[in-house]
């Protein structure tokens, strides 16, 4: 877990949490699907890292704007990455998924040397698009305010 010291995150009213993902990667967009369609209770709002709104918050929690090889997950003044970004959602999903969760036995550093692996390679294992996933009309308050 990392703090960010100075002050709660962009675009995030108080309680809220965002999940930000590779939008032209197929992996990362079949997870934020995977989380609309199991978050029922809407814990988690979305936002492809390459939206303004994404750059603006990889650049509140000092992550590279221009490389997009962790999920992260934001919520006031803290985020996450890799592994603990993955467990985090997870425990705040419904049964059986944050069970998952039992997997944090698993030392840090070996979890996210398995999340390393899987995301460098996850082009050639999973594919990408040629665009960026953008909110659809059937998914109304799922993602972060997109501007115009």
């Amino acid at each position: 877990m990392t703090y960010q010291e100075s002050q709660a995150a962009p675009y995030l009213d108080a309680g809220e949490s965002v999940v930000l993902f590779d939008g032209t990667c197929r992996l990362c967009t079949g997870w934020a699907n995977f989380i609309i369609r199991h978050d029922s209770t809407h814990r988690f709002k979305l936002a492809p890292v390459q939206s303004h709104e994404g750059q603006e918050l990889l650049k509140w929690a000092g992550l590279p704007t221009h490389e997009y090889n962790t999920i992260v997950v934001i919520e006031d003044d803290r985020f996450y990455v890799r592994s603990d970004a993955m467990f985090t959602i997870l425990a705040r999903l419904p049964a059986p998924w944050h069970w998952l969760c039992a997997a944090r036995i698993v030392p840090l550093f070996l979890r996210d040397w398995m999340y390393d692996k899987i995301a460098l390679n996850r082009f050639k294992l999973f594919g990408r698009y040629d665009t960026c996933r953008m909110p659809q009309p059937d998914h109304p308050g799922r993602f972060l305010k997109t501007r115009d």
